[in-house]
C-alpha cells in the first residue's frame, strides 16, 4: 500500500517543479557573471577567479548530491517515466556541460565558449519547460538562445559576461521564481 500511495503522490506532483534549483543555479551564474564583469574593470583578482570559485562550489554541491543519493538509495521511491527522462536529461546536460568547460580550459577562447554554454542552457530550459508544460520556461529558452546568439557577435569577454548574466536572469531566475510561486499556490 505504501508503494501505491507513493506512486499516486508522485504522479500528482510529478508535473510540478518548485523552481528552487533554477533559482539557486540562476543566482550563482548571474553573480559569477556580474562579479567577473566588474573584476575585468577593477582587476581585483585574476580574470577567471570567480569562475574557478564557482567550479569549486559546483563540485562541492555535486559531492553533496552524490552523498545524498547513496544515503537515500535504500528507500523505495516510485519510478515514473517523466522522472526517468529527467534523470537522463540531467546526465546528458552535465556531460555536455563538461565537454564545453573542458574545451574552454583546453584552448577554446572563452569569448566563443560561453555562447555555447548559453546555447546549452537554452536547450535544457526548453526541454524542462516543454516536459512540465511550463510556458515561462519555454519562452525563457528562446530568450536565452537570443542572448547566446548575441554573444557570438561581441568581441570582449566583459560583454559576453553581461550577456551570460542576462541569460541566467531571464533563463533561470525569473522562470524559477514563477515556478516557485505557482508551486506554492498549488500546494496550499
Amino acid at each position: 500500500m505504501l508503494i501505491i500511495q507513493q506512486m499516486i503522490n508522485t504522479a500528482k506532483h510529478e508535473q510540478k517543479d518548485d523552481g528552487i534549483g533554477w533559482i539557486i543555479w540562476g543566482w550563482l551564474l548571474f553573480l559569477v557573471s556580474i562579479l567577473t564583469y566588474i573584476n575585468l574593470h577593477v582587476h581585483w583578482f585574476s580574470t577567471y577567479y570567480f569562475w574557478n570559485a564557482f567550479g569549486i562550489i559546483s563540485l562541492l554541491l555535486l559531492l553533496l548530491t552524490i552523498i545524498r543519493f547513496f544515503y537515500f538509495r535504500g528507500r523505495v521511491r516510485a519510478r515514473t517515466y517523466t522522472g526517468e527522462i529527467f534523470n537522463k536529461l540531467n546526465v546528458g546536460f552535465f556531460i555536455s556541460l563538461a565537454f564545453i568547460i573542458i574545451g574552454i580550459n583546453k584552448g577554446i577562447d572563452p569569448v566563443h565558449g560561453f555562447p555555447m554554454l548559453i546555447g546549452l542552457y537554452g536547450f535544457w530550459i526548453l526541454i524542462y519547460g516543454t516536459a512540465l508544460d511550463f510556458k515561462p520556461s519555454v519562452i525563457a529558452a528562446y530568450v536565452t538562445w537570443a542572448f547566446g546568439f548575441a554573444s557570438f557577435f561581441v568581441n570582449t569577454f566583459a560583454s559576453v559576461m553581461l550577456l551570460h548574466g542576462a541569460a541566467a536572469l531571464f533563463g533561470y531566475i525569473i522562470p524559477g521564481h514563477l515556478a516557485y510561486s505557482q508551486f506554492r499556490k498549488l500546494n496550499r
